[in-house]
């Protein structure tokens, strides 16, 4: 008999109200390891409000979730990050006058084992748990192509590159499921190619499943696995790009678009 297979990150009937708004409700999902994932939907139809509910910025008031069958709810952010579920913001969240590789140095800060005396003192322990970190911020950098920027402020990057600086850092926590929110915001079409490249290339080196909410269609459609559209805080459809894109009512509540008298389509 085969063995199930356990989803890394899984909801159940997951919720939240604020007041008698309901703004997401009953939502089922799963992602599993090596899968990329996209959450798409129209403006407030509570996208964003499920990574937060995951990352423990809000609790849930109804449904829980589960990273590798533990469930999460109740956790602290600082806790969640602990146990390997790291996350990109819509707005770009850089130490912005750190270096490129003091902001991904510092991500490693979980797995340091130097203590406050061996930090003052600067051991011998110290500066070789320094060094090593360094080495693997180094490698990061160099996987997104940011070696070259390593001492410069963080804010003198292109936005591209913030963003890619970003996703390095996630990467730092040794996380288990990341979760990007938007990261092609703002781009331009060089810098989406290169998202998309850098989100392939951490997928396939690393397996780590990814769940992704853009509004870039054209980059869901071409490296998404499977899609769950949102509407209104409820799961409207789920299925490959192909499927959700020819859904009538994910066109009608997500495009905006309905079918005119002719069988073409109009703005709604």
């Amino acid at each position: 008999m085969a063995e199930e297979r356990v989803p890394v990150l899984e909801s159940k009937s997951l919720g939240i109200q604020f007041g008698g708004l309901k703004a997401v409700n009953d939502v089922n999902l799963q992602v599993y390891k090596g899968e990329l994932v996209g959450l798409i939907g129209p403006n407030g139809a509570g996208k964003t409000t499920i990574f937060n509910l995951i990352t423990g910025i809000y609790k849930p008031t109804s449904g829980s979730y589960f990273l590798n069958g533990k469930r999460m709810n109740g956790l602290k952010t600082h806790q969640v990050v602990a146990e390997g579920i790291a996350r990109t913001f819509q707005n770009i969240r850089l130490f912005q006058k750190m270096t490129v590789l003091d902001n991904v140095r510092v991500a490693f800060h979980k797995n340091m084992k130097a203590n406050l005396l061996q930090s003052i003192c600067r051991t011998k322990a110290f500066w070789k748990e320094e060094q090593e970190t360094t080495g693997k911020a180094m490698e990061l950098l160099k996987l997104f192509g940011l070696d070259e920027f390593a001492d410069q402020y963080a804010q003198n990057l292109p936005y591209g590159k913030q963003r890619l600086l970003e996703i390095a850092r996630a990467l730092a926590t040794d996380m288990k499921l990341l979760l990007l929110d938007e990261p092609a915001a703002g781009m331009n079409p060089v810098e989406t190619a290169e998202l998309k490249e850098s989100i392939k290339m951490l997928r396939e080196k690393f397996q780590i499943p990814i769940l992704l909410i853009e509004h870039d269609m054209s980059l869901v459609m071409s490296i998404c696995e499977r899609v769950y559209v949102l509407n209104f805080g409820e799961v409207l459809a789920s299925g490959t790009p192909e499927e959700v894109a020819s859904n009538k009512e994910v066109i009608e509540a997500y495009l905006g678009m309905e079918e005119d008298d002719e069988g073409g389509a109009a703005d709604a």
